[in-house]
């Protein structure tokens, strides 16, 4: 006989569910379902499926930790057995005694999750190999669709700071070396290997398309030079300063890319000093050289900028730097792009409340809701080195974060859209003071909760079980209703269980998506520090953020489940 969908995988469910809740305190459906694709999951079975896994997550969830252990021994020999990654991270080429990496980040905002990967794994490999990282802010003048936030000068260091990245001291700006650029292009024209232009943008683009070198290029050296020192003086727009490609090259972008260009716009540090700036590609060039950079990992999306880069080394007769491209990495579960002048822009407009706000996705927002740094510089290093584009799930650190936090963030309960509850029938010998409750399942200390007159439930509890008998989590047993009736004491596993809250504090918690969830938490919150991580129950893990001396509210910022 044929078993259904859902008889077909049920015991692989019930020992992915256990093994789930047995390691993280809850199992949910979104780490379960993934699962069953090792045993032979279908994409069109999922839809049958995940009706029993919600079915057996739910029951899996209400029961007590002894029953879950009890339960998992019996289903563990359905869990397939886990291969194990290597771990680490993947040798380099041309690895030599001494290493140098270089951290260059242009200052439009704070770093977020996406690009300071890239930075962490250029840092973790300096690590791996002792070698020596060099930060650079990259504050070269931008364009106006990407500019300078004067901010970010602090933000950025403060970042590596907080995720244990070591460079060398001082910090150096690109701000501060045009004078270097400016010698260094003069050395090209010389060459004869660059050219101030003054034609417009359509010739450029129609000489581009045609393979055409336009006037300016066939210029003698003497007259390039005293265009080039024109450019200081001329308007905006008026002169740029090209490099000599060939006009046949087989990728278009790569004929007679631009070096420096002339900006009017106030610098965040230097002011009107500099109008002349280069783009980055030469100042890398000349800065990777100069500073002895012996290995850059950087995004395959700059590939054309490295080969501009590898060209202009070649003018000069330099070394080639060793450059490693790793594939783009999306992740998974974060809604929108992630790009620091978009952030810049919600800040600036007011609809952020400042570069912590959680949907920046910015280090100082992940810090601020309770994402360690260890979790994060592990999470990179997971990852490691892909040539090929990736998806990972945000999940994926979360999981990361969720096993470093679990074994020591204390429990607590919270009730959010808390609705009152009257119940009728206690005895004095039942009625309850106080309840005796362990503050961690592993852990032997005990928290005294206070139980007064009023008993509070969520509302989403309150809909979903209300005539039905449910435990009252760590208290008692009974049949859920606005005038809720007291059944019994005993401990039953078939019955689901749910959380309350008596003589609460206003608490709210700020979401992932900027949105507060706001209802009343137990009294022991006041104990906690602030920057405290804990376990809300069956809500997820916050960090106290701060108490409102005014209102009285405890606020706590959301990390995940």
């Amino acid at each position: 006989m044929v078993k259904s969908i859902d008889e077909k995988y049920i015991n692989e469910i019930y020992a992915y569910a256990l093994e789930n809740a047995l390691i993280h305190g809850k199992a949910i459906e979104g780490v379960v379902l993934p699962k069953l694709f090792q045993h032979g999951l279908k994409k069109e079975e999922i839809g049958k499926v995940m009706l029993k896994i919600k079915e057996i997550v739910s029951k899996v969830n209400s029961m007590d930790l002894k029953d879950k252990e009890k339960l998992f021994e019996s289903y563990k020999k359905f869990l397939k057995e886990k291969v194990e990654k290597e771990k680490g991270l993947k040798e380099l080429p041309n690895v030599s005694k001494k290493m140098v990496f270089r951290l260059a980040p242009f200052p439009s905002g704070g770093l977020h999750i996406g690009n300071t990967k890239t930075y962490l794994l250029n840092a973790l490999y300096a690590e791996k190999y002792k070698g020596k990282i060099i930060l650079m802010i990259d504050d070269t003048i931008g364009s106006e669709d990407k500019q300078i936030a004067i901010e970010a000068y602090s933000l950025i260091p403060e970042a590596f700071k907080w995720l244990g990245v070591n460079y060398k001291k001082p910090i150096l700006y690109k701000s501060d070396r045009l004078e270097i650029y400016y010698k260094y292009a003069e050395e090209i024209i010389k060459k004869g290997r660059a050219y101030v232009c003054s034609c417009s943008q359509e010739i450029l683009r129609d000489n581009r398309a045609k393979g055409i070198e336009c006037g300016c290029r066939q210029m003698p050296k003497n007259i390039q030079l005293k265009r080039w020192k024109e450019m200081f003086k001329a308007k905006q727009g008026d002169y740029i300063l090209r490099l000599k490609t060939s006009m046949r090259d087989p990728n278009p972008a790569f004929r007679d890319r631009v070096l420096f260009r002339i900006s009017d716009r106030t610098h965040p540090r230097t002011g009107k000093k500099y109008r002349v700036w280069p783009l980055l590609e030469f100042s890398w060039a000349v800065d990777d050289h100069l500073l002895g950079i012996t290995h850059i990992i950087r995004g395959k999306e700059l590939m054309i900028e490295g080969e501009m880069q590898k060209f202009i080394w070649d003018v000069f007769g330099w070394e080639h730097v060793e450059m490693i491209y790793t594939g783009l990495i999306k992740l998974g579960g974060i809604e929108g792009k992630l790009s620091k002048s978009k952030a810049q822009k919600e800040v600036r407009s007011g609809e952020y409340s400042g570069w912590d706000d959680p949907r920046t996705w910015s280090v100082q927002s992940l810090k601020r809701r309770g994402i360690l740094a260890e979790s994060i510089r592990e999470f990179v290093e997971e990852i490691g080195l892909n040539q090929n584009d990736i998806s990972v799930p945000i999940d994926s650190l979360y999981a990361i974060n969720r096993k470093k936090l679990d074994s020591k963030a204390d429990r607590y309960f919270f009730v959010e859209e808390p609705i009152k509850i009257e119940i009728l029938n206690l005895t004095e010998n039942i009625e309850k003071k106080e309840a005796n409750i362990k503050v961690h399942p592993e852990k032997n200390k005990m928290k005294k909760v206070k139980i007064g007159k009023e008993i509070f439930v969520s509302m989403k509890d309150f809909v979903k079980f209300k005539g039905k008998e449910v435990r009252l989590m760590h208290l008692y047993n009974v049949l859920l209703n606005r005038k809720t009736k007291f059944t019994s004491e005993e401990n039953k596993q078939e019955i689901q269980k749910i959380h309350w809250v008596s003589n609460g504090l206003k608490t709210k918690v700020m979401m992932p998506d900027g949105i507060y969830v706001k209802g009343i938490a137990e009294d022991n919150i006041k104990s906690l520090k602030l920057g405290q991580v804990i376990q809300f129950e069956r809500f997820g893990f916050v960090r106290f953020d701060k108490l409102n001396k005014n209102t009285k509210e405890y606020e706590f910022w959301f990390a995940h489940n």
